[in-house]
């Protein structure tokens, strides 16, 4: 699936739960379904406005990525493992928005991913960005962790499923 696809699966998902569903927080430490999807969207515009960064350079990046950005691109995807930011950039997201809020900012997403989509190709691919774990990425591979992000979120959003 596209970065697209898995961004309107997780919205046509969204009419699976109810607003108690959505907020449900099964165990301390355990996001809800509601905060898990905020999360996708926020990260998704993070990765946006970095490839959104690449196209405004105007100068060449030689350094490239670092071995777990290598490894990441290579295979695709993150590994199917839970992974745990450090304390200061794992504040946990926010749990009070409705589904229709939701839809509305996945809309939005799906829509700004479709305009970067459309102008990837064009964008020097030597215009980088730094990421903090995986090094210097340009715009396609910026899009590229639209998609591998949110679909590594699908095996969470099963376990999720599985507490309601």
């Amino acid at each position: 699936m596209s970065g697209k696809e898995l961004l309107f699966h997780f919205k046509q998902e969204l009419s699976n739960y109810s607003p108690e569903q959505l907020r449900y927080i099964p165990k301390e430490g355990v996001w809800s379904i509601g905060q898990m999807y905020d999360h996708i969207i926020l990260v998704a515009h993070e990765y946006l406005d970095s490839a959104e960064s690449c196209a405004s350079l105007n100068e060449e990046q030689p350094l490239g990525k670092t071995r777990t950005g290598e490894q990441l691109m290579k295979a695709g995807g993150f590994p199917p493992v839970k992974i745990r930011l450090p304390d200061e950039m794992n504040a946990p997201p926010n749990n009070s928005d409705s589904q229709e809020q939701l839809a509305s900012r996945l809309d939005e997403l799906i829509g700004r991913l479709e305009n970067w989509e459309a102008k990837v190709d064009l964008i020097n691919p030597n215009y980088k960005v730094e990421h903090g774990g995986f090094g210097w990425l340009n715009a396609e591979e910026w899009l590229k962790l639209v998609e591998m992000h949110s679909r590594h979120h699908l095996r969470q959003k099963e376990e999720l499923e599985s507490y309601l």
